[in-house]
């Protein structure tokens, strides 16, 4: 990787980009949109990006979202973009599955699964944040590009920076699962392996990115864009709904952006007239070995406490998470819930989800399941209630979760006799596993 500084002409722009400021969260300062992600000047809060929903409104319609590419740029008026190219992969559009035998186990009626397990091009939910986040970064000139990343995200902006031409450096905890570096390495980039946690990581990015200016971080400088990606997974569940809400979501908690994105998707569909208000009640998981949003919670707290990560769900593994009281505050709002469960338990939620509907998840995914599963048998989703589960990453992933979980192969010999002892076998631990689940 060469560390680029000239930066590239800007590509062709749309004539009235719908996006116009950057709007700190906390005391409503705004700036300019540019490279910059929390309020200098006033109160250190986080920014966001401020629409003109009133030119959105004139813009689109159900027919033409439809008739857009199958991808997230059919919402491109909603997104912090200005060019009429943007970086476009495939991502999005992934299935809404409706669930069967899943909804049954759990004695729901209307039970959904957005699967982001086969997201283009990665396999996560990150495919999403990082195609808008690059396609900005290109508008600012930006020509090397950068994260702290869990996994998911390192793969994301290294397939999407290699696709752009962009020059990419990620940073990674030095644990993580051999998949996601595998993920990453393949496309060239250069990665920093940090012998730290996720945490840890993002400090010393936000150092490198205060020294190296010319470097556009998607989940730092560039984290205003960035985080509207998310917003995609609340359009794709309308449309997909047939141009409706969801009563009810359950989605996994890490700094808490998606939580909230999902939630101003929603709404945005609401101001500019695309779906009927409803209300929506939002509830979120997290694994118990890093569960600060799921303890303040828990305790009646309107603030975070930091903790330090302990659990097989990496990919939401963040101690002091940056939006975790945008999230608590939420799951409180819209009536819904906040809650943890163990490593065992998320374990049982990828194996619940994969028996009943054919969809291997990572662990963020059986941290989502285990707890929608919790809720459900404490009464706290309605069975009547048409509810989302967000599943924002694929198993193949992050294997070493479930290795010694799931059983071995049968080894057998290439003779009919050995078949039928090994057909036996198996009928037996099928009928042990069956006495063992009733008990």
């Amino acid at each position: 990787m060469t560390q680029a500084i000239d930066r590239p002409q800007t590509p062709a722009l749309s004539t009235r980009p719908n996006f116009t400021a950057l709007r700190c969260k906390e005391c409503g300062e705004t700036y300019d949109l540019g490279p910059k992600h929390v309020c200098e000047d006033v109160c250190f809060g986080p920014l966001e990006v401020v629409y003109d929903y009133d030119a959105i409104r004139r813009q689109v319609t159900r027919a033409s979202i439809a008739a857009g590419p199958k991808s997230i740029w059919r919402y491109k008026a909603f997104l912090p973009v200005a060019t009429d190219t943007p970086i476009d992969v495939g991502t999005g559009m992934t299935p809404l599955v409706k669930t069967n035998r899943l909804a049954r186990r759990l004695g729901l009626k209307s039970l959904y699964i957005k699967n982001d397990a086969v997201n283009m091009p990665t396999l996560s939910f990150k495919d999403r944040v990082v195609s808008v986040a690059l396609t900005r970064a290109q508008e600012l000139g930006f020509t090397t590009v950068s994260c702290a990343s869990t996994g998911n995200l390192a793969n994301s902006t290294a397939a999407i920076a290699a696709h752009a031409g962009l020059d990419c450096c990620v940073f990674i905890p030095s644990d993580l699962e051999a998949g996601k570096v595998l993920g990453t390495l393949i496309y060239g980039p250069t990665v920093m392996a940090v012998n730290g946690n996720y945490d840890q990581v993002n400090r010393l990015c936000c150092e490198v990115a205060n020294t190296h200016d010319s470097w556009g971080f998607v989940n730092i400088n560039l984290r205003p864009y960035y985080s509207e990606g998310s917003k995609t997974l609340g359009y794709e569940v309308a449309e997909q709904l047939g141009w409706q809400l969801p009563d009810h979501i359950v989605a996994p908690l890490a700094s808490g952006s998606l939580f909230t994105k999902i939630h101003k998707g929603f709404q945005e569909f609401v101001k500019v007239g695309l779906v009927d208000d409803k209300p929506v009640r939002f509830s979120g998981a997290q694994a118990e070995g890093c569960s600060p949003i799921a303890q303040a919670f828990e305790e009646g707290r309107d603030f975070i406490s930091p903790v330090k990560p302990n659990t097989i769900a990496k990919s939401i593994a963040i101690g002091n998470p940056a939006d975790g009281v945008y999230a608590l505050e939420l799951a409180r709002k819209t009536n819904g819930n906040i809650a943890a469960v163990t490593d065992a338990e998320i374990i049982d939620g990828i194996k619940l989800l994969a028996e009943t509907e054919g969809i291997f998840t990572e662990t963020a995914g059986g941290t989502t399941i285990a707890v929608l599963k919790k809720l459900a048998e404490a009464g706290k989703i309605d069975p009547d209630e048409t509810t989302v589960a967000y599943i924002t990453g694929n198993g193949l992933k992050t294997q070493e979760a479930v290795h010694g979980y799931i059983g071995e192969p049968l080894t057998l010999e290439p003779k009919l006799d050995s078949f039928e002892r090994a057909l036996e076998r198996a009928r037996t631990l099928d009928r042990l596993e069956w006495k063992q689940a009733s008990v």
